[in-house]
């Protein structure tokens, strides 16, 4: 067991391989996937759970695609089985989660999933094939992140209680409340369902998110029904 082990360890960083793994790979998921939240996402985020997530799935998904496929094959199975199954778990994988998670982390969990599958199937092509899709995603997240997100703006919903300044007539009284209340840099804010029974409002606001501090999860702790804010843009 023991010799098994130096064995492998020594094929492994003398050759770059054990088996069909390929430590050129490897090391260049985790290393994309890293870049990718740690100067793309956490720097605008500040979430510690999704960065958390990010990159154990990412390591976690280049072993199961692996598995699924190079060693279903060495097992005389079938390589489309393999990928079926792998897909399946893959895919799977975005139903475990208990709260609706926002587009922007849902898009950095598909990209690090895409990533990691490529990054695998990437054994058994040349290494430059794979980095090629690497360096094209992180510059394709790059450039939207620079210039097509609001720079330092955060979003959250808000249930609000003062229905009477929601009309538009009132909107620098609305926004003077929030940003007094919330303590907040409020810049915009946009109107979802209206509830007349219970006085209340559900509402989008938009602030400047070095107001706020890093580790503030707040906007997760309201529960509303989808139909509820899906049309709050």
């Amino acid at each position: 067991m023991g010799n098994d082990f130096t064995t492998m360890l020594q094929q492994l960083f003398t050759t770059g391989y054990y088996g069909h793994m390929a430590l050129g790979t490897l090391v260049l998921n985790i290393l994309v996937v890293w870049i990718m939240v740690h100067f793309l996402y956490y720097r605008k985020s500040r979430r510690r759970d999704f960065y958390f997530t990010f990159m154990l799935l990412g390591v976690a998904i280049y072993f199961l695609v692996y598995s699924m496929i190079f060693v279903l094959e060495d097992m005389k199975g079938k390589t489309g089985i393999g990928i079926g199954i792998g897909l399946f778990g893959i895919f799977s994988i975005m139903r475990y989660r208990t709260d609706a998670m926002p587009v922007r982390e849902m898009t950095y969990l598909f990209s690090i999933i895409c990533l990691s599958v490529i990054n695998a199937l990437g054994c058994a092509i040349d290494f430059y094939e794979a980095l090629i899709p690497n360096i094209v995603m992180l510059l394709a997240m790059f450039l939207c992140e620079r210039f097509l997100l609001k720079k330092g703006l955060q979003s959250k919903l808000v249930q609000y209680d003062r229905i009477k300044l929601i009309t538009p007539d009132k909107r620098e009284e609305l926004l003077a409340d929030l940003r007094e209340r919330l303590g907040l840099d409020i810049t915009d804010v946009t109107v979802g369902s209206v509830d007349f029974l219970r006085d209340t409002a559900l509402l989008r606001i938009y602030y400047n998110d070095k107001a706020e501090p890093a580790d503030n999860h707040v906007s997760n702790v309201i529960k509303v029904k989808r139909d509820e804010w899906e049309d709050v843009k």
